[in-house]
């Protein structure tokens, strides 16, 4: 590597030991990947759209051989279960053939006018900038370049500093693919480096976010300088509502995994549980039983339900909320954790005193969950949308009516009832409020990266 040149030790959260050692870029490499983007992008939307189309197909064959390969570099550099890793990248791959009809479907209109034709193109946008939180660095990843490259786009892709391995070789596969060089970038930085000059190139004409929500805010803030396309996928503070016909016990049996999965690490995290009064005891003996049978083990063990924080700064992090909370908390109950090295925290369940308490407003970002009643409907909706945030929950009812009633009065993007389910990426994922901006995945996330362009032909002589 240059001399000087910036590196950073990518960590086993495990073990604390490293992994490997990532050269960081400066702005000046950052600007010539994104120089080199741009030339490439004009090559790529040139291709016929069904040869764009097979090489995206190529490279979800590819990402499929490595499968394994992907998941293993994500239980050593971020900590994943290998469970969920295995998903993850399966994820990756399925989101890239998904939009690999894409190019085929782009599908403009004609207009009914006076005096010619007037027809829409769908057009590339140009590059566009993808930023990827260390939570879940494929998945997401996947989320913003697949959609990008179908519709015609350039992507320079920058990975979060503390898990940069699996975009480093997503990358690498995608050349192995055929696509052609330069067309997707992986450019490993710090996001006041990579991140603030993708903000600010002029050829980068679209930032796709994933992160914290007062970063999202700066991103949005500096995008206005150059009336930038920006799509935000924010924090959370999900609500996970119990009514007293619900199948309790199923809802108490799922609820650990819907907060506690990749260590309650997750936007999504139903992080706040809602019990309607009549059932809330019952429901408090059920949580414990679940919550002491979950397994926080070696994140490579095929049994192991959660591992480790992603690093010592989230554990304490999380801490502050609890431990070292400046106003008591309640501990109910908790699971187990290793001891030892590594960034291990328990899974815990929490008591506010009240809604205006931090531990039920602010997102913790680790294995907290925080539970009070509700006495009815309007409560529940009301206790739910008391909240910045609004990206995802649950409902359990066994009432259809009172499942639509309350999905329409709850305030967030994605709900699902008597489930804990927030992704597919054939349906959209986004938030209300300060969870994000704009919508990723599904059928309709090919808008989010083209222009709609309009021609009127004169039909006179």
């Amino acid at each position: 590597m240059p001399n000087g040149a910036a590196t950073v030790d990518v960590l086993d959260p495990a073990t604390e030991e490293v992994v490997e050692t990532v050269e960081l870029f400066d702005v000046v490499r950052t600007d010539e990947a994104v120089e080199r983007a741009a030339a490439a992008q004009v090559r790529w939307a040139a291709l016929a759209p069904s040869d764009r189309g097979r090489l995206l197909r190529r490279f979800a064959d590819v990402v499929d051989a490595h499968l394994e390969e992907l998941a293993q570099l994500e239980v050593r550099g971020a900590g994943h279960t290998v469970g969920n890793a295995r998903w993850e990248a399966g994820n990756v791959r399925d989101v890239i053939e998904y939009y690999a009809a894409g190019p085929e479907r782009l599908f403009g209109r004609q207009i009914p006018v006076a005096g010619g034709l007037d027809v829409t193109f769908k057009e590339p946008i140009g590059v566009v900038g993808v930023i990827v939180p260390w939570n879940f660095p494929m998945p997401i990843a996947g989320w913003g370049f697949a959609p990008a490259l179908a519709a015609g786009n350039a992507v320079v892709l920058k990975p979060a500093e503390l898990t940069p391995l699996t975009a480093i070789r997503l990358g690498e596969l995608a050349l192995e693919a055929g696509l052609p060089p330069h067309v997707l970038t992986v450019v490993p930085g710090r996001g006041s480096v990579v991140g603030q000059r993708f903000v600010t190139h002029p050829l980068v004409r679209k930032i796709c976010f994933t992160g914290s929500t007062v970063v999202g805010q700066q991103i949005m803030r500096g995008a206005a300088d150059q009336v930038k396309r920006v799509t935000l996928e924010l924090g959370g503070k999900s609500a996970n509502i119990v009514f007293d016909d619900a199948d309790v016990e199923r809802a108490a049996a799922s609820a650990p995994a819907a907060v506690f999965d990749n260590a309650g690490q997750d936007c999504c995290a139903r992080s706040r549980i809602l019990v309607q009064r009549g059932v809330h005891d019952r429901f408090l003996e059920l949580l414990e039983l679940a919550v002491r049978d979950v397994r926080v083990l070696d994140p490579a063990d095929e049994t192991a339900d959660m591992g480790p924080l992603i690093s010592s700064g989230q554990r304490a992090a999380v801490r502050s909320f609890v431990e070292d909370a400046s106003e008591p908390v309640d501990v109910l109950f908790r699971g187990t954790a290793p001891q030892g090295r590594g960034f291990w925290y328990p899974p815990t369940v929490v008591r506010p005193t009240s809604v205006g308490d931090r531990i039920w407003r602010e997102e913790v970002f680790g294995p907290v969950v925080a539970v009070l009643p509700f006495d009815d409907e309007e409560d529940a909706i009301a206790k739910a949308n008391d909240t910045s945030y609004g990206l995802s929950g649950s409902i359990w009812t066994r009432d259809v009516g009172r499942a639509i009633r309350v999905s329409r009065g709850v305030q967030a993007g994605n709900l699902s009832v008597n489930s804990n389910a927030s992704v597919r990426y054939a349906t959209p994922f986004g938030g209300f409020k300060q969870s994000g901006l704009g919508r990723e995945l599904g059928p309709d996330a090919l808008d989010a990266f083209t222009e709609v362009k309009n021609v009127f032909l004169a039909s006179h002589e």
